[in-house]
């Protein structure tokens, strides 16, 4: 099994010291330490681009840990199959594969137009509070379509709940400990449910299973027939949350971009005015067309990335980069570090759209981008938050001059605990000439 030894140790390293400053200390972890480094016992921390790739590619070596933030509702009919989950997910990627947006971007633009014209002008406005509503209403509406505004409150409710689920607490409690936060949680799962439910029985009963996500998943496959109902149920509240939680966090990053870099900012705005007067009758050959706003929102996803460290555990003894990894070890995957490897980007601190212009096939390079993640564990709706993301950072460029408030910087207080987020960012729209 080769040489067996451990990842060295980040001196000064520690839970002290990450939990005072996370991305300080894993930038010094990978400048220090190289590909893997130890942060306390039997806690490692992969941070480079191969290593991190290889990790998430190797799904037996490194599970994804379960522990969903909307578990199944418990019921007298017990727990589905671990097969029946697998199927649901193979279902819902049918609807959310880039070949399924790519048809369907003429209902994803007229959203991002509305946020643009919405956009009070030579006003500082706080910025993910006015971004998330509107991405959940696309989100929302892409996975249910007609039936999205009797769950779009719903889907809210459950996004509170993560909130308040998630809050930093000086004590974790044992996951079957049913504290006020989560018996919060199971409330609004049960109201998501309960409304979710009737729209199943009514679509499955009339026939019109709809060609939305839903739709996708109530078409009985060839191979293993229908899902039930129960496993519909329990899988939508996740992905319902994550259309638009994360790529919030994404979005907030692409604005104050376009407001700290002015030329980007006007090349993205020059690619927008192709772009048809009528959102709806957006295509996905305009979408194709929007190279460099592409570009810069994967640059931006590459210096910011919004889910910047996933964990993995090691049912057993393994090995990575030349070291040995015990069973039962957690394994932090940084793509904020990996992003930064300098094998992989040449100056990579460096804020450079143009770099995935120039060589276009980096993407698909092991380890360039893990935005999105990467492997069996992959996030599911890439291909939707690109669509979303790109889509609206060209209507917002095409319309606005972006900018930050005067002050000292910066202007928000960056949080890491649920994923990187940049808290009470205000900027300034003014309306270009």
């Amino acid at each position: 099994m080769g040489a067996v030894h451990e990842p060295p140790r980040l001196p000064g390293g520690g839970f002290a010291a990450w939990s005072r400053d996370r991305l300080a200390v894993a930038r010094r972890g990978a400048d220090e330490c190289g590909d893997v480094w130890q942060l306390e016992s039997g806690v490692y921390v992969a941070a480079t681009a191969r290593v991190c790739e290889a990790v998430l590619r190797r799904a037996q070596d490194f599970r994804k840990l379960s522990s969903p933030l909307f578990p199944p509702l418990k019921r007298a009919g017990g727990a589905q199959m671990p097969e029946e989950w697998v199927h649901a997910r193979a279902a819902r990627m049918r609807g959310l594969r880039p070949q399924a947006v790519a048809a369907r971007i003429g209902e994803i633009a007229p959203g991002t137009a509305r946020f643009a014209e919405q956009w009070p002008p030579d006003r500082d406005v706080e910025i993910l509070p006015v971004v998330r509503p509107v991405l959940a209403e696309i989100g929302v509406r892409y996975l249910f379509s007609e039936d999205a505004p009797a769950l779009l409150p719903f889907a809210w409710q459950l996004f509170v709940a993560r909130e308040v689920l998630v809050r930093p607490t000086h004590w974790v409690w044992p996951r079957w400990v049913p504290t006020p936060a989560r018996r919060f949680r199971t409330r609004r799962q049960v109201a998501f449910t309960n409304a979710l439910r009737s729209i199943v029985r009514r679509r499955r009963s009339s026939g019109r299973l709809g060609d939305d996500v839903l739709g996708q998943m109530l078409r009985p496959s060839s191979r293993y027939g229908p899902l039930s109902e129960e496993v519909i149920l329990d899988t939508l509240p996740g992905i319902t949350v994550a259309t638009f939680e994360t790529p919030t966090r994404a979005a907030a990053w692409i604005l104050l971009h376009l407001a700290r870099y002015t030329q980007a900012a006007d090349r993205v705005a020059a690619e927008a005015a192709l772009l048809p007067a009528d959102p709806a009758t957006t295509t996905s050959t305009h979408l194709d067309n929007l190279q460099y706003t592409q570009a810069l929102v994967r640059e931006v996803l590459r210096l910011h990335p919004p889910s910047w460290l996933l964990t993995r555990r090691a049912p057993r003894r393994t090995q990575l980069a030349d070291y040995t990894i015990d069973a039962g070890s957690t394994v932090l995957v940084c793509p904020y570090t990996a992003h930064r490897d300098a094998r992989e980007h040449p100056e990579p601190d460096r804020f450079r759209p143009e770099r995935w212009l120039d060589d276009p096939d980096s993407s698909s390079r092991p380890g360039v981008f893990l935005g999105f993640g990467t492997g069996p564990h992959g996030c599911e709706g890439a291909a939707l938050a690109m669509a979303m993301l790109t889509l609206m950072t060209a209507q917002t460029a095409r319309r606005y001059h972006l900018s930050e408030l005067p002050g000292a910087e910066p202007g928000y207080r960056l949080t890491t605990f649920e994923g990187l987020a940049t808290a009470g960012l205000h900027l300034r729209a003014t309306l270009r000439g």
